[in-house]
């Protein structure tokens, strides 16, 4: 008797000590996945993009925007190469009258800058037709995460070099001195820019000589770029004279700044559309640059006779632009060396036409860099290389087809993120979702916390202590 209920008390305490095991091994495992499940969540959820920027445009007058547009199309005529496609759009607009939104220019001198229209002709848009829209219009500048400010500072630049070039680096007889100065001491004089500084204000700057004279006074603002060609100029006064590669980018910065595209000139090529591709390398400008671009004179020497290279002189005129569609359609690679500047609408021009680009500029930056790897489209290339004999010609040849293919379908991925015409009259209307304009405010969305922190440093710094503006940044 004794031994059955010993046999029996050890069974039920192997059972039991089985049970106990099974729910601790099943705790086990849930607590696992749930611990390592949950911080990958939370992750997400912190990285999870804003659906929206908050912006406030601020009140200048409307001589510096659609007034200025206004002021160009009434000009008799502009005789600068590539301005005759709107010396034939005034004709049509004279008999049209006065237009609330006018078109902006068409002439590529111009028209290649045209990112101030665009993003402001969002902004002016009515809220029912921006559901696309990632900046939201705000009217109060407090509720506002940062302050547009619309001056069309590309079109006043360009009108004043093309009926006073002369005048253009003076300030006297300088009507665009005048409309910088305007615009800059109007912002000035806010609420919004004595609180921050104008650390939370944006200028649109896409041509490298926009707002020239007041450069130093808008340096703490977010500057819309095409790229830091046309400061380094500046930034270089305070470099080491025993380092002059050094720049000091007390002015520019990746760090507060957004490098955005260019507008394309040429239209763009479906993948569907592709066609084969005779020529291996492409390229269409002037010869003769300055500073970072004489790079391009010494490739030009080297490859002008390679067989299977095309190197042509020219302006994108409206001859030239038919050159260049049919010159990037039907080759392989497209060439975008340095110019007087870093980069040119050349590279955008490049991917609307599926032309692989094979970019020679050392000191190049990029739009929207993080949101899309230009490795995975385009070809890399150091000058040293490219300036030794025979050796582009012989890289690019070593690309497969299979590895050609790769790279346009990748490019034609990514061929919306570079386009800002919504196709709408006056710009005003529904923006592409996925186009230049929203993923211009999506970058500048991402510079807000460092942005809000250099307002706030600035703030509890004593009266009278000067803090050097650090914005050094690779």
């Amino acid at each position: 008797m004794a031994l059955k209920t010993t046999t029996t008390a050890s069974f039920f305490s192997i059972r039991s000590l089985f049970l106990s095991l099974s729910i601790l091994c099943s705790l086990s495992v849930f607590f696992f996945f749930f611990t390592s499940s949950t911080p990958s969540l939370h992750l997400q959820n912190l990285q999870s993009p804003s659906s929206s920027i908050k912006v406030f445009v601020a009140d200048l007058p409307r001589s510096l925007n659609y007034g200025l547009l206004e002021q160009y199309w009434s000009i008799d005529s502009d005789s600068r190469l590539g301005s005759e496609v709107d010396n034939e759009i005034r004709k049509t607009l004279l008999h049209k009258g006065s237009q609330k939104f006018p078109p902006y220019p068409e002439s590529p001198l111009i028209k290649q800058y045209s990112a101030e229209y665009w993003i402001l002709g969002d902004l002016m848009t009515p809220p029912e037709l921006r559901n696309g829209s990632f900046a939201k219009r705000v009217f109060d500048a407090e509720e506002a995460d940062v302050i547009l400010v619309p001056f069309f500072a590309t079109l006043s630049a360009e009108m004043q070099l093309g009926l006073n070039k002369g005048a253009f680096r003076k300030k006297v007889g300088n009507e665009d001195y005048e409309r910088q100065k305007m615009a800059v001491d109007s912002v000035k004089q806010t609420e919004a820019w004595k609180h921050s500084g104008g650390r939370d204000h944006v200028f649109v700057l896409t041509d490298p000589v926009a707002m020239w004279h007041v450069k130093a006074e808008i340096a703490p603002a977010i500057l819309l770029v095409v790229d830091f060609g046309g400061w380094y100029k500046l930034d270089a006064k305070a470099a080491n004279d025993s380092l002059p590669d050094m720049i000091q980018h007390t002015q520019v910065s990746l760090l507060k700044d957004v490098i955005v595209p260019y507008t394309h000139l040429l239209p763009k090529l479906q993948l569907s559309e592709n066609q084969k591709r005779p020529t291996l390398i492409y390229f269409k400008g002037a010869k003769h640059r300055h500073r970072g671009g004489l790079v391009r004179e010494k490739l030009w020497d080297l490859l002008v006779n390679e067989p299977g290279v095309v190197m042509e002189e020219g302006f994108p005129n409206a001859t030239g632009k038919e050159q260049s569609i049919k010159g990037m359609r039907t080759s392989e690679f497209c060439l975008h060396p340095a110019g007087d500047t870093p980069t040119s609408c050349r590279l955008f021009d490049a991917i609307q036409s599926l032309c692989i680009p094979v970019i020679v500029s050392d000191n190049i930056e990029l739009p929207f860099e993080g949101m899309t790897d230009y490795s995975e489209f385009s070809v890399f290339v150091a000058v040293s290389d490219a300036l030794q004999p025979n050796w582009l010609v012989s890289h690019l040849r070593g690309y497969s087809t299979a590895q050609k293919d790769r790279l346009r379908r990748n490019m034609a991925q990514v061929q919306p993120i570079f386009n800002y015409d919504s196709g709408h009259q006056g710009g005003i209307g529904p923006i592409p979702h996925d186009g230049a304009v929203n993923s211009i405010w999506k970058k500048v969305h991402q510079k807000l916390p460092i942005i809000k922190e250099a307002i706030i440093r600035e703030k509890r710094k004593p009266p009278g202590v000067s803090v050097p503006r650090r914005c050094h940044c690779t």
